[in-house]
This record gives structure tokens, sequence and C-alpha cells, in this order.
């Protein structure tokens, strides 16, 4: 089992190539809340719903003072792929050596249609200012996850489209 990390734990830091070119670093959002997530691929059903779920309470989240970060295994073409085809508006950064996903516990064995496989857990963490988890979510449902995230975070409304 990997390690599994708990509010005040100070966030593994990381910097990721990003679709858009250049990099995406935990460092350089020091001082404002982000919100991390890891799906595991590109273009799927279930990372799909997530992540257009929080493309469309950007507005929400930006508004309470959060960034969002999107990390997959998946490499940079496939990834900006995905976020030409669902107008996503929020960094994707590619994990391809599943370093970052393991830091944060966030691969490792899970039950995938009764079967136990290694992959992506699908995660959630929420970063505070100074860098200390906040919030650490695993397992969590694609389908009305980002919902949940907003109530459980106090931000309330739904964007307009």
């Amino acid at each position: 089992m990997s390690v599994r990390l708990s509010p005040g734990d100070p966030a593994p830091d990381f910097t990721l190539a990003a679709a858009d070119g250049g990099s995406v670093s935990l460092a350089d959002l020091r001082g404002q809340r982000v919100i991390v997530y890891f799906y595991p691929a590109a273009s799927t059903p279930g990372c799909t719903k997530e992540a257009c779920d929080f493309r469309d309470s950007l507005a929400s989240l930006q508004g309470a003072g959060y960034a969002v970060v999107g990390i997959s295994p998946d490499p940079i073409p496939k990834i900006v792929r995905f976020i030409e085809a669902e107008a996503l508006t929020f960094p994707l950064a590619s994990d391809p050596d599943k370093a970052v996903a393991t830091a944060y516990g966030a691969y490792g064995e899970k039950k995938l249609y009764g079967k136990v496989v290694t992959g992506i857990i699908r995660s959630t963490f929420v970063i505070d200012a100074e860098g200390l988890i906040e919030v650490a979510q695993y397992n969590v449902r694609a389908t009305g996850h980002v919902a949940k995230l907003r109530r459980d975070l106090g931000i309330d409304g739904i964007d307009a489209a």
C-alpha cells in the first residue's frame, strides 16, 4: 500500500510538463489555495465527466481563491487532445513515471471491476497557501465529486454556462 496523505501534511512539491508547452509547479502556486486532482486517463468517460465538472465549476472555485490542476500519466499529446475536445480551461499536467502520483498516494492497488489492479487512484487534494494538505480524498467517484467538494469547501451556487 502506498503512503496516504492527511490534513496537515506537507504537500509533495512537483514540477511537471503541462499541455500548454510549459510546466506546472506547486512552488509557483504557493500563496494561493490549490486543488490538485489525479485522474487515470484522459478522454475516458469518468475522467471526462470529472474534468468537465471542474471546468464548469472553475469560476466559482477561482472566485473562492482556488487554482485547479489535473494530473495524469498520459503523454502530453493525448492531454492536448483532451483539453481541445472538452474545452478545458485549467492546467493539466503529465506524470508519465507516476512519481508525483506515488508521492501523493494516488498510485497503487485499487479495485477495478472486482479485480485488484495497480494504477492511478482517482484522488483530490486541497493544498493551503503555505503548502500543507487541507483535504485528502482517495477513491473519489468521478460523477458528483466536484459538487461534493464545493459543498465541503463551502462554495455555493452554480456557475452560469
